[in-house]
This record gives C-alpha cells, structure tokens and sequence, in this order.
C-alpha cells in the first residue's frame, strides 16, 4: 500500500494506509488472544509475553499499537511505511527462524507473577515508541526530499515519541525492579539485561536533558534517537544473544 503511495502520490491511498494497519491490528489481536486461550486449553495459562517468539509477536504488535494512538502526528506514510517494515520484521524472524522455539510452554517459576503483564507491556510500548523516535531520527539525517516530512516535524514527532516512551520505559523498569524483589530477592543485581536497560534510560534521559536544558536542536538531537533505539535493540536482542543472566529464559 505504500508502495502504490509513492507511486501514485494519491492522498487516498493515505486512508487505505490506515484502514490496512486498524486491520492488521486487529487480526494480530485476535490472533494473541487465541494463542492465550490455547494455553489455558493445555493447563498452562498465561498471556502470551513470556518467551522470545511472543516477545518478537508482541513487539510487533506493540509497534502498529503506538502508530495509532499518535495517527494525529504520524500523517507521512514515509514514517508508517519504515515502522511497518520494523514490525513485519520482528514477525517474519519469529515465524521463520528455526532456532526460535514457537511452541507454548509453561512458565518457569521466576515468571510466576501478575509483575509479568505490566512489566512487559510498559517495556515494550516504551520500545515501540522508540521505533517511531528512531525512524524520525534517521530521516532527519538522510533529508531525502519530496518524501520526508521537513526538519521540524520531524524533531516535533521524535520528541512526541520519546515522551511517550521514556516514561513508559521508567515504568518497566520500577516495575521489573519491584518484581525481581519477589522473585530473586534483590531489586537491582546488575544483571546484564538490568545494566543495559538502565544505560537505555540514561540515554533517552539525555535526550529529554539536552533538548529542555541545552537547548539542543537538529543532528545531535537525531543522533541521540538513534543511539537510543541501538541501546534499545542491544538490551532486547543483543543481550539475550551474547551475555547470560537472569533474563536468559528470554531467548
């Protein structure tokens, strides 16, 4: 659809754009909350957040989620489009990689806990949010005119983005502290997934800090966006893959 935007530069087709996302959204709603009613089937309940293939499902998700509720500033298909790509992405790798385990499974028992929905829903808006501050970020560095939005809706919309994400993101955080009191007995171990989600925090805090207090404005604001989304990417992917720790349930 948005290929046939870009070639045909119809406004109508901006509406078909929306209408295929609310539709898609739903369909990927549906199918979640089949694959929780199957596990309740198998004895094993749970919402479907607890290992790495419904991480990947849920970010998708997650990630068309947060285009709708910002639709009002997100009216340039070159960004839907990007944030498309992303989450068909994370789709694709969940059902095509061999090395992910798509089957349901029990929960082990450090997942236990009602922690779990909040813990994992606030941390992955919050990276879905990060997607759109990312995308805005790199379009600003790229200037490919004639498709992207000027200069200053792009600032506009990737700060818009990252106050949705960043207190979203402190959320997951306090609430994955409160809930590794319970489970392991510590709030804070230095646990790698710990250490790099705080690093994340203290990237999109400088962001908030340069732009409020310093005044910062243009590619040093883009550049923070994007090293933000690498943190981001790191934490969630990079992490799982090459450091152990208390989260390595998660690949």
């Amino acid at each position: 659809m948005h290929i046939l935007y870009f070639s045909l530069k119809k406004e109508k087709i901006i509406t078909l754009i929306w209408a295929t996302l609310y539709i898609t959204l739903g369909l990927h709603t549906f199918g979640l909350v089949l694959r929780w009613i199957e596990s309740y089937k198998l004895n094993i309940g749970h919402a479907p957040l607890s290992n790495f293939y419904e991480s990947l499902i849920f970010y998708a998700w997650c990630v068309s989620f947060v285009q709708i509720i910002m639709k009002k500033r997100l009216s340039f298909p070159i960004i839907t489009m990007f944030a498309s790509l992303i989450a068909l992405f994370f789709m694709g790798y969940a059902s095509i990689s061999p090395s992910i385990e798509q089957h349901i499974q029990p929960l082990i028992p450090a997942l236990q806990s009602n922690w779990l929905h909040i813990h994992v829903i606030t941390c992955f808006i919050s990276y879905a949010a990060f997607v759109i501050s990312f995308i805005c970020g790199l379009l600003y560095l790229i200037k490919w005119k004639g498709v992207i939005p000027p200069e200053e809706t792009l600032e506009e919309i990737n700060y818009r983005s990252i106050v949705v994400g960043f207190p979203s993101l402190s959320a997951g955080i306090l609430t994955g502290a409160v809930w590794a009191h319970y489970a392991w007995g510590s709030y804070w171990s230095w646990d790698p997934k710990e250490t790099w989600s705080l690093i994340t925090w203290i990237v999109y805090a400088l962001f908030l800090h340069a732009r409020f207090v310093k005044g910062w404005r243009g590619k040093r604001i883009a550049m923070l966006s994007i090293i933000g989304f690498l943190s981001v990417i790191f934490t969630y992917l990079g992490v799982n893959f090459i450091l152990s720790g208390l989260h390595s349930y998660a690949t």
